[in-house]
């Protein structure tokens, strides 16, 4: 298995894939990003052993089947690459025009976008039959969800495929078609951005709405602390991507979530967001 990336979510992908058993090879878009990653990754399954959750030979024999690499080349010979690199279309779009020339013959080419267009990158790779979307969750080693997106052109092999590497890394693979947004995101966001509208409008306070859904609905987190989770520039992509596609009004995004944004507080990334530092 190839990951292409080293944020967050390519070293998650990365990390469950290793642990799992199959053979991994992350490619950064610079050596030093590619050590980052691999130090990150090791990091995070010493924490796995901390908390029982792993031993100490699955964490060794985890890092064992661990490759990293700053040259996409080093992808040519995985049977299944997830790209995980930023949320930007045109950016995508170059990575799969590069991963349709340089992955081998037959192997599966799977974009974890949590908002944009399969088929956009499953055209660029000029091999469209063997391209899905696997939207992973963040934390990827933790959250068991990954959404399995098929476009009008992924073949029942490379669909079986996406069903089979779910199966084995013990996650619950849902198939859902290729809309903005998905299942999870086009319910989860609306209401994400509907708190922080109520922010804004000064109806509620950030810490006492996050304590009153916890409380009430059970959530594990409260839409303030799930958004400085998700990365407040992530959450507004997908937002301005369903007011988009779908053009209502009313999920245009919070100008708070824009504000922040552009001041550069993207949550527990920065370090500020809207549990931390300025709203």
């Amino acid at each position: 298995m190839g990951v292409l990336g080293s944020g967050t979510m390519a070293r998650g992908i990365a990390e469950v894939s290793a642990a799992a058993g199959i053979p991994t090879t992350l490619v950064a878009r610079s050596a030093a990003k590619a050590i980052a990653a691999a130090e990150a990754i090791g990091g995070s399954l010493a924490k796995a052993v901390a908390r029982g959750k792993n031993t100490e030979q699955g964490r060794a024999e985890a890092l064992g089947r661990l490759a990293v690499a700053d040259d996409v080349a080093a992808l040519s010979t995985c049977d299944l690459v997830v790209e995980a690199i930023v949320e930007d279309l045109p950016a995508k779009r170059v990575a799969f025009a590069t991963l349709g020339r340089v992955g081998r013959p037959g192997a599966v080419l799977a974009t974890t976008t949590s908002s944009l267009s399969v088929v956009a990158c499953a055209e660029a790779s000029g091999r469209p039959a063997d391209v899905l979307g696997l939207h992973f969750f963040n934390p990827a080693p933790v959250m068991r969800l990954v959404e399995v997106v098929r476009t009008q052109w992924t073949s029942g092999d490379v669909l079986a495929a996406a069903e089979a590497l779910c199966a084995r890394l013990g996650r619950t693979g849902v198939p859902c078609a290729d809309t903005a947004g998905f299942i999870v995101n086009y319910l989860l966001f609306p209401y994400l951005n509907e708190a922080v509208k109520m922010l804004d409008r000064g109806e509620v306070d950030v810490a006492e709405l996050d304590a009153a859904v916890e409380e009430e609905y059970g959530y594990p987190m409260g839409p303030f602390a799930l958004l400085d989770a998700v990365g407040l520039d992530v959450s507004l992509a997908i937002q301005r991507r369903l007011h988009e596609e779908y053009g209502d009004p009313d999920l245009a995004p919070a100008a708070s979530l824009e504000r922040l944004v552009a001041a550069g507080h993207l949550g527990r990334k920065t370090g500020s967001g809207f549990r931390a530092g300025p709203t």
